[in-house]
């Protein structure tokens, strides 16, 4: 059994490591990928090292993770009044972005974001607002998910070693 424990040790380590790089890059579910992996990683050990209170607790921070990408996301967009075009332009950008790299996945919600408000009212003062806005927001929502997701893996390995 412990050959098959370390393959499920070894396939949790790696959707931890694939879960982290997803909390940064758009359109991939980070934080649910993180819990994932310790999940199985708890599981491997018999939750043994790692319980159900435990795994509470990381439960709640990747849904809390959901609820600080929609905040940061739709405050950074409503305080500069983006419409929705620009939401939806913006996560478009995104996606699109991903393919170019770091700059594209740097640009594409910027640019997303100024097109889709420019489309919705023809004002460039208001797009580039809403794309600075939207693109702040974006930042501020990938930082409070990075927080959650490490503070998730230090809650595993606390919970491992003790």
């Amino acid at each position: 059994m412990a050959g098959a424990e370390n393959v499920f040790l070894l396939l949790g380590g790696a959707l931890v490591v694939l879960g982290i790089i997803g909390t940064v890059m758009p359109a991939l579910p980070g934080a649910p990928v993180v819990f994932v992996g310790l999940l199985i990683a708890a599981w491997a050990e018999g939750f043994q090292k790692v319980g159900w209170f435990t795994l509470t607790i990381l439960a709640i921070l990747t849904l809390l993770s959901f609820v600080v990408e929609f905040l940061a996301s739709s405050l950074g967009a409503k305080r500069v009044g983006a419409s929705w075009a620009a939401l939806f332009c913006a996560a478009a950008g995104a996606i699109v972005g991903l393919f170019f790299g770091l700059p594209g996945f740097i640009l594409g919600p910027f640019v997303g974001a100024v097109a889709g408000e420019y489309a919705a009212r023809r004002n460039w003062r208001q797009a580039s607002r809403v794309g600075l806005g939207t693109w702040i927001g974006m930042l501020l929502g990938i930082a409070g998910k990075l927080t959650l997701v490490f503070t998730m893996v230090g809650i595993f390995l606390t919970a491992y070693v003790l």
